[in-house]
């Protein structure tokens, strides 16, 4: 008993259980109004949405700051990180470095022009490839870069000293289990078990049933079944609406990865789908994976639309 009683202290020294004593933040004050004033609306996603942009607008005007006292803007600095990142002494395409940075083609000639004018970058044609032009960092970029980014890491570390490790690797969790939603995935390479299914995210599941005039469900929503594959032959088919996996509930595609991962040994995977408005259960047989060419999602417009191929 005094071991246990010890142990729940030392989580709660340790700030695990200290949740509850957070001091109310701005978003509740805005929460608090508008139950006050609308109390059959349900505001609490703006619990999460709110603070996401108001956290991050707090961390932009930091690391703005500090770029600005090595004269950079957060833009540029984005553009020199990239280069060292990804360029070599030959450098890089300015196409390439556009597709990193998830820019047009006019915004990122425009930062690649003020870095040259500032001797950062050099800009040359490809003896290679006709029409290509490769951007590679001047001795004077490196040197910035050299010192500026471990004053850019410091400085991250610091705006984020108010979490423990173990609070930080779980925020990070559950903002990769976000963002993987709208960016999309692709399985593992030797990926051991597969379904043969291309998956919308549940926000978009949600706003498809919606235009349609079905009721909201958040779910994974089936946009092709590879004709063969395991979950085609369990009788899923483009449409359907998979809800519940084994266990676990579908709401993200990690959920089901993780089902996957439950019935590795048996490898049948019981699935709860709707299709319309009628719920229904199917076994899929799960057969070896063949190999793909990517790994899991790593950058957007990995896959189309956000899209999960499992």
């Amino acid at each position: 008993m005094l071991d246990s009683v010890s142990s729940r202290s030392a989580h709660r020294d340790n700030g695990r259980w200290d949740h509850h004593c957070i001091p109310r933040d701005s978003v509740d004050a805005l929460l608090a109004s508008w139950a006050a004033r609308r109390p059959e609306l349900d505001f609490s996603p703006v619990g999460v949405i709110a603070r996401l942009g108001r956290v991050r607008s707090h961390i932009d005007a930091e690391l703005s700051t500090l770029f600005a006292a090595y004269g950079l803007s957060a833009a540029n600095f984005a553009v020199l990180v990239t280069l060292a990142r990804i360029g070599g002494e030959r450098g890089v395409s300015q196409r390439r470095l556009m597709d990193e940075l998830g820019l047009t083609s006019g915004t990122i000639s425009v930062r690649i022009d003020r870095l040259v004018e500032e001797g950062l970058v050099t800009r040359t044609p490809d003896p290679e490839l006709k029409r290509n032009t490769l951007i590679a960092l001047t001795d004077a970029g490196r040197e910035l870069f050299e010192r500026v980014v471990p004053a850019h890491l410091g400085n991250e570390r610091r705006l984020l000293s108010a979490l423990s490790a173990e609070e930080e690797e779980v925020l990070a969790a559950l903002l990769r289990k976000l963002l993987v939603e709208f960016e999309g995935s692709l399985p593992p390479h030797a990926a051991p078990l597969r379904l043969g299914l291309v998956l919308a995210p549940a926000h978009e599941a949600i706003t498809m049933r919606s235009s349609v005039g079905l009721p909201a469900l958040p779910a994974l929503l089936v946009r092709k079944a590879e004709e063969g594959g395991p979950a085609a032959g369990a009788g899923v088919t483009t449409g359907d609406l998979l809800t519940r996996a084994g266990r676990r509930e579908l709401r993200s595609i990690a959920s089901l990865y993780a089902a996957i991962d439950d019935a590795a040994k048996s490898r049948r995977l019981r699935l709860e789908l709707w299709r319309g408005n009628e719920s229904r259960h199917v076994t899929v047989r799960m057969t070896h994976a063949e190999p793909v060419e990517r790994s899991l999602a790593a950058t957007p417009g990995v896959t189309a639309r956000g899209l999960h191929v499992v």
